[in-house]
Order: C-alpha cells, then sequence, then structure tokens
C-alpha cells in the first residue's frame, strides 16, 4: 500500500492545483520567495475546500514537479523538438510563458528584476540528485 506521500494525483486534483497556482496573487508570492511553505500551507488549504486532501509538501512537491517537466517539454520544442510533450502542458504555458514573456521584455541590464530566475534556477538545481 502507497503512503500518503506516494498517492497519485488525480487529473482533478493537478487541474485544482493549477487553478490555485494560477492565481496572480499566489504566482507573485512564489515568484518572491524561497522559503515558500506558508504559501503551499494557503494552497492546501484551498485544496481543502474542493474537498482534495494534500498537505504542504505534497503540493509543493507536484508543483515542482509539473514546473520541472514544463520546463523540460518548452525547451525541447524551442529546439525544434516537437516528441516531447505533457498532460497539462497548455495551462501551465499560459502560467509559465506569461511570466517569461514579461521578464523577457524587461530591460536586459535591470539586475534586481532578474535575480528569482537565478536564485529559482539554482535551487532547483541544488534539489535535483
Amino acid at each position: 500500500v502507497a503512503n500518503e506521500g506516494g498517492k497519485h494525483w488525480t487529473v482533478n486534483e493537478v487541474r485544482a492545483l493549477i487553478r490555485i497556482w494560477s492565481d496572480k496573487n499566489i504566482q507573485h508570492q512564489l515568484e518572491g520567495t524561497v522559503r515558500n511553505k506558508r504559501i503551499f500551507e494557503q494552497v492546501a488549504a484551498r485544496l481543502q475546500k474542493f474537498g482534495i486532501d494534500r498537505d504542504w509538501k505534497q503540493c509543493r512537491t507536484k508543483y515542482k514537479n509539473l514546473k520541472h517537466e514544463y520546463k523540460s517539454v518548452k525547451s525541447a520544442q524551442d529546439s525544434g523538438s516537437a516528441s516531447k510533450s505533457m498532460k497539462f502542458f497548455n495551462e501551465l504555458d499560459a502560467i509559465m510563458g506569461h511570466s517569461t514573456m514579461e521578464q523577457a521584455s524587461k530591460s536586459d541590464n535591470d539586475e534586481s528584476e532578474r535575480l528569482p530566475e537565478w536564485t529559482e534556477a539554482k535551487s532547483e538545481k541544488d534539489s535535483i540528485g
């Protein structure tokens, strides 16, 4: 029997997580911090309202995995390989693609705007492995 942490997410659970993630307020909070336990506690509480019983760690792990998979598919597409795809790509592209467009349109010499992107990439790299 799988333990609670290993319980698979249903399509509806993932959709609900993405719906909450697409909230501009949640996105803004996630962009601004590396220590995000409190944000994912809010996300878990909002999932509870939909009758979805997930703790903050499960939400954070699913968020990170979805984000990682999205970036991997996106970079494969950008390099001309259409073979990679994922189930919620369009929903995530609406969130992630949108934020990368905003970052791309900001001036390149504004280091303070690029800092969260750098720290995020570093923490993701550190957690792999």
